[in-house]
């Protein structure tokens, strides 16, 4: 193997990689091929194991253009009209894989990406296993793939790395207030809020989202102080209502948890248009 050096090709390698992957930290190569080569396959992430609970490779609704989306195991949070409880428990039924196998994989469907369209990592919650999409992150980026993650903002470590790593949030706003917060998950809004300082200081692009439910926030009100509370965010693209739905009501029945929202209907597609018109 020859010796490492900085003539004028290995330095533009050098440099080319450090763009697209920010705040990446090489390994000590002993040339500039095997730099490119041990993180073109992610040899160097072996140790890191990610449990993802399903993937989609053609998504459509996930981030712009064409994605391959996959939906992390895990979330800490417990929201009233959650339909995929199967992903709560980390350990739950998943495909254990590491960062180097999963990109081999997404790679398969490049080439059927739109210009716009890319990889999205959601959830359960994607920032529960911050190593994995920390790796995997940076892997779509050296590999030129546009990257978003879907997320509540509750994540425990590595939040900035990912958020440098990361072209579009996906954020899911519960609830703009800390009553109506504890009351649609069970949980404080501490974490989310320092979610949001963190990214303050980020240029991703932002999406909000939240789930419309009727009887708990279908008001004109809650839309409202959503579109106040969207204006202390950054780089917000877009902000869009989600009607809620009964789809996951018998996921619940199969695994034996009582459905917290049983007797509420499923949002009226007319409303919700209607309220997703003061969001202009």
């Amino acid at each position: 193997m020859k010796k490492f050096d900085l003539q004028a090709k290995n330095v533009k390698k050098y440099i080319k990689i450090q763009k697209r992957c920010k705040n990446i930290t090489l390994f000590e190569p002993k040339s500039a091929t095997l730099l490119l080569t041990k993180f073109r396959n992610g040899d160097e992430m072996r140790d890191i194991i990610g449990h993802v609970s399903s993937v989609e490779t053609m998504g459509t609704v996930d981030g712009p253009g064409v994605r391959y989306v996959l939906f992390m195991q895990g979330c800490n949070l417990r929201c009233k009209y959650c339909h995929n409880p199967e992903t709560w428990a980390l350990d739950g039924k998943a495909l254990n894989i590491t960062p180097g196998t999963m990109i081999r994989r997404i790679l398969r469907y490049k080439s059927y990406m739109s210009k716009d369209g890319g990889v999205t990592i959601s959830g359960g919650e994607p920032l529960l296993q911050p190593a994995f999409v920390t790796a995997l992150l940076k892997l779509c980026k050296f590999h030129g793939m546009h990257t978003a993650i879907d997320t509540a903002g509750v994540g425990i470590d590595h939040i900035s790395e990912i958020l440098d790593n990361t072209d579009l949030v996906i954020l899911d706003i519960k609830a703009t207030d800390e009553e109506s917060y504890r009351n649609i998950t069970g949980h404080s809004m501490q974490r989310f809020n320092e979610f949001l300082k963190i990214l303050d200081t980020k240029p991703c692009k932002v999406w909000l989202r939240q789930v419309i439910v009727p009887g708990i926030n279908d008001t004109e009100e809650n839309v409202l102080n959503l579109k106040e509370f969207a204006k202390k965010i950054k780089n917000v693209e877009k902000i869009e209502l989600l009607g809620y739905h009964t789809l996951g009501v018998s996921k619940y029945e199969k695994l034996k948890i009582p459905y917290p929202l049983k007797d509420v209907p499923e949002m009226d597609d007319q409303k919700l248009e209607k309220l997703q018109k003061l969001l202009k």
